[in-house]
């Protein structure tokens, strides 16, 4: 996706796509540090029109995105999930250990990843923008499939941002923040909130994103069996983090 999106409101601003869309699928991380400056309200127009532009079930397009900037009412859903950030970061560390063994030496990947989520959730009322994006149910029980009518478009956001120069991550923070966030922001019972989305200028940089090897996720013909053409770019560099799925 080259060149310029374009939206109804021609007195904004119109962000310009930095980067193409396949180097932008591989290249765009998660990112947990930003800098103060805000997101003009033209860029994050066209990433939401490109997060509405995902694909759905029957094209129902049950999606809606809750964007909490700096109103009365956002500042005091921000502390909420802020609050239920820090207690699931604090249950996380302690539970999976992220201070013994490598993360207790500094400059361990494992040690990083704590200190950059700690910063993170102690920083979590300053983010530029946090985005709630909300899957609203068409059907009496829940399916597997449900995420299918959500999560591409949290994608297609994140890559947005990541092509107007900016970044994000996708949790699940307000999801456990309670229903007094629901209730402030009038989210109806029938949405859920999937994904709390935070947006803003990375402090740091995005790059070739570290995963498995191809042949840990691609089978030919069968469950297990090696594709021979699913061969890794020369240069990939690859991660052992996360559970190795079998």
């Amino acid at each position: 996706m080259r060149g310029t999106v374009t939206g109804t409101d021609d007195s904004a601003p119109i962000a310009s796509d930095t980067v193409g869309l396949l180097e932008g699928m591989t290249t765009t991380r998660s990112i947990r540090r930003y800098t103060d400056e805000e997101i003009p309200e033209g860029v994050l127009r066209d990433i939401l029109f490109a997060a509405t532009r995902a694909p759905s079930g029957s094209n129902r397009q049950p999606f809606k995105f809750v964007v909490l900037r700096k109103g009365p009412k956002a500042l005091e859903a921000r502390r909420m999930i802020a609050e239920a950030a820090r207690s699931i970061w604090s249950g996380k560390r302690e539970r999976d250990g992220y201070d013994e063994g490598s993360g207790a030496r500094s400059g361990t990947p494992k040690a990083r990843m704590a200190d950059t989520m700690a910063q993170y959730v102690d920083n979590y009322e300053s983010v530029p923008v946090v985005i709630l994006g909300c899957f609203v149910r068409y059907r009496e029980r829940e399916s597997i499939t449900d995420g299918g009518n959500i999560y591409p478009a949290c994608q297609n956001l994140l890559l947005a941002a990541r092509a107007f120069g900016y970044g994000g991550v996708l949790t699940g923070f307000a999801g456990v923040a309670g229903p007094e966030l629901r209730e402030l922001l009038g989210i109806p019972e029938q949405a859920v909130i999937a994904a709390t989305i935070t947006l803003g200028r990375p402090a740091g940089a995005h790059g070739p994103v570290r995963r498995r090897p191809m042949a840990d996720a691609v089978y030919e013909d069968e469950w297990g069996a090696p594709a021979p053409w699913a061969i890794d770019p020369p240069g990939t560099r690859f991660t052992a983090a996360g559970p190795l799925g079998t």
